[in-house]
């Protein structure tokens, strides 16, 4: 199993743990992490196609702990595929995103999907992004850690 730092260590630096990643694009696009040490979906606000707009605004909401606890479940299943696909157990057309694979993944993904797309009150963040050392994904996340900023701040 892989140890990652308590959310507490990781709030003194700044940098908080990223649960899932849902879509990628040269960066973490769309997931679920904290924010102030809460859970939240996150999505970037512009296309990654768009070369002109910036690449580190988010929009954030908060998930409740249930919600927490399937999105992990699902991720899960998805970071065991990735672990034997790595390990040339198998390839990409049993990936369990593709439907029909596994029964679960995609009964997680039906009661999901309608609650990873922004409300109207999701608040506008900047995301600075750290990789770290370890497997890129494994059941406890991904790779890499995450420093929000209110997106009225500025950029750096």
């Amino acid at each position: 199993m892989v140890e990652i730092p308590d959310t507490e260590s990781l709030g003194n630096v700044g940098y908080e743990r990223v649960y899932v990643e849902l879509d990628w694009y040269d960066g973490p696009r769309a997931g679920l992490a904290d924010v102030d040490g809460v859970a939240h979906y996150f999505r970037a606000v512009h296309d990654h196609a768009r070369p002109d707009a910036p690449d580190d605004e988010y929009v954030v909401w908060p998930v409740s702990e249930s919600v927490l606890a399937l999105e992990r479940e699902q991720w899960a299943i998805f970071a065991d595929w990735d672990t034997r696909r790595t390990a040339g157990c198998a390839d990409s057309a049993s990936h369990p995103g593709n439907g029909g694979i596994d029964a679960r993944y995609d009964e997680l993904e039906v009661r999901l999907a309608p609650l990873r797309h922004p409300p109207a009150h999701a608040r506008r963040v900047t995301a600075q992004w750290r990789s770290i050392p370890g497997p890129r994904y494994h059941a406890e996340g991904v790779d890499c850690l995450v420093k929000w900023r209110s997106a009225a701040d500025g950029h750096r």
